[in-house]
C-alpha cells in the first residue's frame, strides 16, 4: 500500500472515530467466509458499521482523533475489527448473540460515551448498558408514576364519597 493511500485511510478512520459515539474493537480472526458474511449482515441489520483495519493505521488514527482513546492502545495486538454504533449496547448484544454459534468475535475493548472498557470480560456489563432512548423511557415512567397515583386516588376517592353519601341517604329513610 502506498503512503498516500495509508494517509487517506488514516484520515477516513479519524473522521469515523470522531463522528461515532460508540467504538468497539474486536477480534474477528479465524472466522470463515460464511461466518464473516453472517456477521456483516447482522451488523448491517442493526445499523452497526464493521471495519477491518491494521493496528498500526488504527493507532495513528486514534492518536489524531479528538477523543481520548489512549487506554485502547493496549488492545491493539493481533487482528482487529472496529464496530461503530449510535447505541451503546448494540455491538455487545450482537457479539453475545453471534457467539452462541461461534467462539468469535472476542471483545478487545470498547469506547462508550467517553468511558473505556477493556477485555472480553466486560461484555456482560456492556450488554446491560441502557441506551439513551431506554433511559429517557425510564425517566418518563418515573415522572408519570406520581401523577398516575394522584389521579387514581382522586378517582377512587370520588367513588368512595359517592358510596358513603348513598349509604347515609338510605340510612335516614
Amino acid at each position: 500500500m502506498r503512503k498516500e493511500d495509508k494517509n487517506q485511510l488514516v484520515e477516513s478512520l479519524v473522521e469515523k472515530i470522531n463522528n461515532a459515539p460508540i467504538i468497539y474493537v474486536a477480534d474477528t480472526s479465524e472466522l470463515n467466509a460464511e461466518d464473516t458474511s453472517n456477521l456483516r449482515r447482522l451488523c448491517f441489520k442493526q445499523d452497526i458499521k464493521l471495519t477491518m483495519v491494521k493496528n498500526t493505521l488504527l493507532k495513528r488514527a486514534m492518536e489524531k482523533s479528538e477523543k481520548n482513546l489512549n487506554e485502547l492502545y493496549s488492545v491493539l495486538k493481533g487482528p482487529s475489527s472496529l464496530m461503530f454504533s449510535e447505541v451503546g449496547n448494540a455491538p455487545a448484544k450482537l457479539i453475545k448473540e453471534f457467539r452462541k454459534t461461534s467462539s468469535k468475535p472476542v471483545l478487545k475493548g470498547a469506547y462508550v460515551e467517553e468511558m473505556t472498557y477493556l477485555g472480553d470480560d466486560q461484555l456482560d456489563l456492556l450488554v446491560n448498558i441502557k441506551s439513551r432512548d431506554e433511559l429517557i423511557g425510564d425517566l418518563i415512567a418515573l415522572l408519570q408514576s406520581p401523577a398516575k397515583n394522584v389521579i387514581s386516588a382522586l378517582q377512587s376517592g370520588g367513588q368512595n364519597l359517592t358510596g358513603i353519601l348513598k349509604t347515609l341517604s338510605e340510612k335516614d329513610n
